[in-house]
């Protein structure tokens, strides 16, 4: 998996005031983190194991990051 990039203080800060473009590239941001936890394994006809993300736990991941940043503590660098 790629390093994960962490936003910019700007669009940490941007991202607190409810700006949506920022909001948008937080989620950008954390997006492959986001499926890696939502990835589950499903059993296929055959018997192998698949695994796939589970689009109902993704979500879920997404609102309780969204209803965070807003809490998030912003200090100056």
């Amino acid at each position: 998996m790629a390093e994960m990039k962490s936003p910019d203080f700007a669009t940490i800060q941007a991202a607190v005031a409810g700006e949506q473009w920022a909001l948008d590239k937080v989620l950008e941001c954390y997006g492959d983190k986001i499926n890696c936890l939502s990835t589950v394994r499903k059993r296929q006809p055959d018997g192998s194991m698949k695994a796939v993300v589970d689009e109902d736990i993704r979500q879920q991941l997404i609102t309780k990051l969204l209803q965070a940043i807003p809490q998030f503590p912003i200090e100056e660098p």
